[in-house]
């Protein structure tokens, strides 16, 4: 019989899988946790939409659409694309659905995988996971603000430090009209090849977004945007930073920031981490305020940010975060005899109904054998059941990172546990 040599995932795919998946489910689930904190509720989006949304919507002139996206013809003949991002496809659902036309801001929260055909490297991959929010429907400082607090307070959670808020005003139409007048006429001074001077015309600003040594250092002598902002704009400005300084949120101005989609407009921001290299950005998003009528949707502003899950996870891993002790197992039972092996199976499952998170050494394994597993699980106690123990009714609850063992009443055994977790956990 012919033997089959193993396949590998495609490249540049991010992959989790135990041990180090349990890192990346603490991450998306901090995440996830600060978005309901401010009453963000699920929107489960499509991986692929109609090309178009995205040609629309993110815009033709960005790296995203005339490079990165995965598209292709579907049976029916249709343009597909995966998702390159997850605002366009948030607000094609608001309006589809008639979101805005209820309570506003309509506030979502989304998570899941993004694919881009990027050249992978560290933190840069092909399918990436991010958590975003969206809140739609008001124009104020203050839900600005409020967005950017979420992501804060998410980090903050995972216990992140070595990262600094940058933020800007890309300012509203008129500002950007008069600006990008100025623009266009610095840029016409400029030498550049044709593929370049092309994106210029379709978007000025995508210049400061090149990473090119000779277009950085042209574009470092550019007029800044935030020099033309007028007076709302303006003040629209002054009161978020205002209202980041009472959160106690730190925070640089960047004037020279933009973002990687078209559709930003007015605060924008992105929380830069200090030790990830090249891909140090772990987040960021900002204002869009046309782009639900360019969609086909009604004249309402929104906010929103994209967190990067594989580049948190990196982060924590670069600053040495530990999980903590409410991810993983509670306990790991380790089962002697025939008769233990269906009582074991009986008493995990009452326990995982009460809440607890319990494995079991599966097989016929010896002591030696299934405190092995225990260990290798990573379990915080272990209970060894044999007949002696079912017959007395009472067992050994061992501490796995201490070694102490505590006599237990398996009908207390609940309890027992929860209440070693909470002493722990104060200790």
């Amino acid at each position: 019989m012919a033997k089959f040599q193993p396949l590998q995932a495609p490249k540049g795919v991010s992959e989790y899988y135990p041990v180090r998946s349990a890192i990346f489910e603490f991450v998306r689930e901090s995440l996830i946790g600060s978005a309901k904190s401010s009453g963000y509720q699920l929107m489960e989006l499509p991986v692929f939409e109609d090309t178009e949304l995205f040609k629309r919507g993110v815009g033709e002139s960005t790296d995203v659409v005339s490079k990165e996206m995965y598209t292709f013809e579907d049976r029916g003949g249709r343009s597909i694309t995966l998702r390159p991002e997850g605002t366009a496809g948030v607000m094609r659902s608001v309006i589809e659905h008639n979101l805005d036309r209820g309570q506003l801001p309509v506030k979502v929260w989304y998570s899941g995988a993004f694919f881009r055909a990027e050249r992978p490297q560290a933190g840069r991959y092909r399918q990436f996971y991010q958590v975003g929010i969206e809140a739609i429907g008001v124009n104020d400082p203050e839900i600005d603000v409020e967005v950017i607090a979420v992501a804060a307070r998410a980090f903050a959670g995972l216990g992140l430090k070595n990262y600094t808020l940058e933020i800007t005003s890309l300012g509203d139409l008129e500002s950007r009209e008069r600006y990008t007048k100025e623009l266009r006429t610095f840029i016409a001074t400029l030498n550049l090849d044709e593929e370049t001077a092309r994106r210029a015309e379709i978007n000025p600003l995508r210049l400061f977004d090149d990473k090119r040594d000779e277009i950085k250092s042209a574009m470092a002598k550019a007029p800044v945007l935030l020099e033309y902002l007028n007076e709302s704009s303006l003040k629209h400005f002054e009161r978020v930073q205002e209202l980041l300084t009472v959160l106690a949120i730190p925070f640089t101005v960047n004037k020279r920031m933009v973002r990687g989609l078209d559709y930003y407009t007015g605060t924008a921001f992105e929380f830069v981490h200090h030790g990830l290299g090249a891909q140090s950005g772990i987040g960021g998003g900002g204002r869009y305020d046309g782009l639900m009528s360019q969609l086909g949707g009604a004249e309402l502003s929104g906010i929103g940010f994209g967190i990067g899950v594989d580049r948190c996870v990196l982060a924590c891993e670069a600053e040495g975060i530990a999980l903590p002790s409410s991810f993983g197992i509670d306990l790991f039972i380790v089962p002697m005899s025939p008769a233990a092996k269906g009582a074991s199976l009986e008493l995990a499952e009452r326990l995982r109904s009460l809440g607890l998170i319990v494995d079991i050494a599966y097989g016929d394994r010896s002591l030696k054998g299934g405190m092995k597993a225990a260990d290798k699980s990573g379990a915080k106690y272990s209970l060894v059941l044999g007949d002696d123990e079912l017959s007395t009714g009472t067992a050994a609850l061992k501490n796995m990172k201490t070694g102490d063992q505590l006599s237990v009443t398996i009908a207390s055994l609940h309890d027992v546990v929860r209440q070693e977790i909470t002493n722990a956990s104060h200790s």
